[in-house]
């Protein structure tokens, strides 16, 4: 009708609340998609919070296992210091820091393991040692290490890298270390590999003389760039030849 006024439309502009629901729906899912990614871990077998907590109890154990054999090591040298009658006690305490030594390796290379588990869940490796065995030969010194390795994840391309291997132990009743190149015979500081599903590498080292090895140390260093190392340790258990 000819002289009323134009309808007047009234609208809400309020840019802070729609930013605020963006914000919160985007926030809801990316928590779903985490929750996915969590349910479908644990799923498959794998508990993050169990791995930790083991992992945590042996690094105590192996901590005051530790301090327990620096106490009877420092009782062997105050009985090595006493009567000729006391030589019985001194061989049970020695025969008890060796059997808290082996149990120490086997705390190391089960921590080992739950260590790469925790690493493999944040970036997984692509090279794993699957086993590392200690032969003798027939000289007393030498032995021949067969290390196994492969490749955790889909093998779709060609892995290389270096192996490192070395021997903790106890040289002239202390706590001491040889490394490949010592192995070798100064020959060589590592061991070249290049493959695609599998690969069984087989080395012969001579052990130091005086050196009580205690654990076999193996070390893989891939190519690939930004790849850590994967570090595995073994109790020195020689398989004869």
């Amino acid at each position: 009708m000819p002289g009323l006024p134009p309808k007047l439309v009234v609208t809400t502009y309020a840019p802070t609340r729609r930013w605020v629901t963006i914000v919160v729906l985007l926030l809801l899912v990316a928590a779903g998609v985490y929750g996915m990614f969590e349910f479908g871990r644990y799923s498959a077998g794998f508990d993050s919070l169990s791995a930790l907590k083991q992992r945590s109890a042996l690094r105590s154990e192996i901590e005051a296992q530790e301090n327990t054999i620096a106490d009877l090591r420092a009782k062997v040298a105050q009985l090595e210091s006493s009567t000729v009658g006391q030589t019985r006690e001194r061989e049970e305490v020695q025969r008890t820091i060796g059997d808290l030594q082996a149990q120490v390796a086997k705390a190391n290379q089960d921590l080992a393991f739950f260590r790469g588990i925790v690493t493999q869940n944040a970036n997984s490796a692509e090279v794993k040692i699957q086993q590392a065995r200690m032969v003798a030969t027939a000289t007393a010194n030498k032995f021949r290490i067969r290390v196994t390795l492969v490749q955790p994840m889909k093998p779709d391309t060609v892995v290389s890298g270096v192996v490192v291997l070395s021997i903790d132990g106890e040289v002239d009743g202390k706590p001491g270390r040889a490394d490949f190149a010592t192995l070798s015979g100064g020959k060589r500081r590592d061991i070249a590999f290049t493959f695609r599903y599998l690969e069984n590498i087989e080395e012969e080292i001579t052990v130091p003389p005086g050196m009580k090895p205690e654990q076999l140390l193996v070390e893989v260093r891939s190519n690939r760039r930004g790849a850590a190392p994967v570090q595995q340790s073994y109790v020195w258990s020689v398989d004869p030849q």
